[in-house]
Order: structure tokens, then C-alpha cells, then sequence
């Protein structure tokens, strides 16, 4: 199963908005995703870091395990923008729940690094991004990999805060969620 996070503008009650850009996006033209997609939409006054939003995700993930057919050991996380700190973010409050974790344009809390070195990572920025500037990627990469974690770093030299279409786009990266498996 893999968690995705949508960014800010997808916010609200208008579930078509989620369509628009990951793995939503990805899903509704590609039948035979390897994955089962949770794509929840976040509430128009919150953000995925919002404490509330973390065990409201929890929970959603908790029951989704419990009452479905899900292999606990292979449930992944990554969002963009928003979504990429929501993935650092969820990651963080209850990293026991994932294998892996890709967050997409969005910065962390250094604070958090040490309940995540068990968690591997892959990150990506765009290098010319000025929503999330790729500093804020970075903070969160080197925090983690001075605590020990296992981390991968993409910076797309071209891209601007859009470095989610080439990265969903990119078989690599559902090859090395599946790589990833949790005890």
C-alpha cells in the first residue's frame, strides 16, 4: 500500500482536485498500478503536519491495515510540496508503520532525524525550486544521515517546484518502494 500526500492547492472537499498531479493522477490512467493507492484529501484549514492530521492519518492507516488484505510490512509514504513535509512528518510521528518513505519538494524537521534512521529515504527537489527551496530537502538529508540513516538524494538540475511528474512518472521509484520491507 502506498500513503499519498497531496500538496496545498488540492486541499479542501472537491475529491477531483487529488486527481490532479502523483499517484492519483497515475492511477486513473494506469489500471495495473502495482499498489493499493490511499490518496485522502486534507481539510482546507489544515496541513498534513498538523498534529491533527497526523493521527487522523494514523488512524486511517491503522484501519486500512486491520480490515483489508494489506501486507503491514510494505506500506510506503510520499507526497509532494505539502505533501513531501506531510511524508516527513508522518514518518516521523510513527515511522514503525513503513518501509519506505519519498518525500517530493518539501523540508522536514531536523529535530525528528533521530526516530527515522531505520526508515530508508529517497528525497527529491527540484533545483530551481523557490516554493521549497532544495535547502530545505537538504537540512532534513544531511540531519538524517548524520543520525544514520539510510537516505537518497535526486536533485533535478532543471526542474522548478514541479519535480513530481518526472519523479511519479519514473518506474525506479515503485521498484524501490518494493525493494523495501519493514520487520
Amino acid at each position: 500500500m502506498i500513503l499519498f500526500l497531496h500538496g496545498m492547492g488540492e486541499r479542501g472537499d472537491d475529491l477531483e482536485l487529488v486527481k490532479i498531479h502523483g499517484i492519483p493522477k497515475i492511477v486513473s490512467s494506469k489500471k495495473d498500478f502495482s499498489f493499493i493507492a490511499v490518496s485522502p484529501q486534507c481539510p482546507i484549514e489544515f496541513v498534513w503536519r498538523d498534529k491533527e492530521m497526523l493521527i487522523a492519518l494514523e488512524s486511517l492507516l491503522l484501519k486500512l491495515v486491520k480490515n483489508f488484505r494489506i501486507d503491514k510490512s510494505r506500506v510506503y509514504v510520499t507526497g509532494l510540496s505539502m505533501g513531501g513535509r506531510g511524508t516527513w512528518a508522518i514518518a516521523a510521528h510513527r515511522p514503525d508503520l513503513f518501509a519506505a518513505a519519498a518525500p517530493i519538494c518539501g523540508g522536514g524537521d531536523p529535530e525528528t532525524a533521530s526516530r527515522l534512521t531505520k526508515l530508508p529515504f529517497w528525497v527529491f527537489q527540484g533545483a530551481l525550486d523557490i516554493v521549497h527551496y532544495p535547502e530545505e530537502s537538504e537540512i532534513m538529508i544531511k540531519a538524517l544521515k548524520n543520525k544514520g540513516g539510510e537516505v537518497r538524494y535526486t536533485l533535478y538540475p532543471e526542474a522548478h517546484h514541479d519535480s513530481w511528474t518526472i519523479t511519479y512518472d519514473n518506474p525506479e521509484l515503485y521498484n524501490w518502494f518494493l525493494s523495501k520491507k519493514n520487520n
